[in-house]
């Protein structure tokens, strides 16, 4: 990992955005998860800013940037080719976990598209499994975002304030994160769906009756 580091220190401003940017776009988008773990770039380029080599900010909107367009990639791929990707070598091997994730997806839907960007192997293939699966697109899109927005603000942070030690913090505050962020949006999403039965559950009142006797 150090000789990563070592190697983007190396390149100019630019090129290191471009680096991690596509690093972070070819996890979701090509499936580069297996090989290349989209947050290691992230934590890296946050390394990169706290050393000074790039900004913090700019750093900031390029993974969130690559992070959301890398997923609505992948979302296409998934939804143009369908089972033809599954059919691959590589994916019969993942045969039992990709199961699982359709059945999250048709159980959880826009839930399990949020927290599977905090998951290696369902960062990389819930993208193009959710357009599989035929969510609709603007569904997906919002929660991607927010996922996204999380997941890259999150981790190049991480990476910003470990500076070099972030070797020895990234699972744990990385989990953390992951876990406080859950319990906010699963408060969030039962409030807005109790508040939703509630309406559904009222009486429709007659158009302008009046019933003060």
């Amino acid at each position: 990992m150090h000789s990563i580091t070592d190697w983007l220190s190396g390149l100019s401003g630019p090129v290191v955005y471009a680096v991690v940017a596509a690093l972070v776009f070819a996890e979701d988008a090509l499936f580069f998860g297996f090989v290349i773990p989209g947050e290691t770039a992230a934590v890296l380029g946050g390394v990169l800013a706290h050393q000074g080599k790039v900004s913090l900010g700019p750093m900031i909107l390029v993974v969130v940037g690559a992070a959301i367009l890398g997923d609505s990639v992948g979302y296409e791929v998934g939804h143009r080719a369908g089972p033809a990707i599954l059919g691959t070598r590589p994916m019969r091997r993942h045969g039992e976990r990709i199961a699982k994730a359709q059945d999250l997806i048709r159980r959880r839907g826009p839930a399990a598209v949020f927290f599977g960007r905090f998951v290696a192997f369902f960062r990389a293939m819930m993208p193009a499994l959710a357009g599989i699966s035929h969510m609709p697109y603007r569904r997906f899109l919002l929660f991607n975002a927010l996922g996204g927005l999380a997941w890259g603000v999150g981790f190049t942070l991480l990476g910003y304030f470990a500076g070099a030690a972030y070797t020895r913090v990234e699972g744990l505050v990385g989990r953390a994160l992951a876990i406080a962020l859950a319990v906010l949006v699963v408060v969030a999403l039962t409030v807005w769906h109790l508040r939703r039965r509630r309406r559904e559950s009222r009486p429709p009142q007659p158009d302008g009756h009046d019933e003060r006797s």
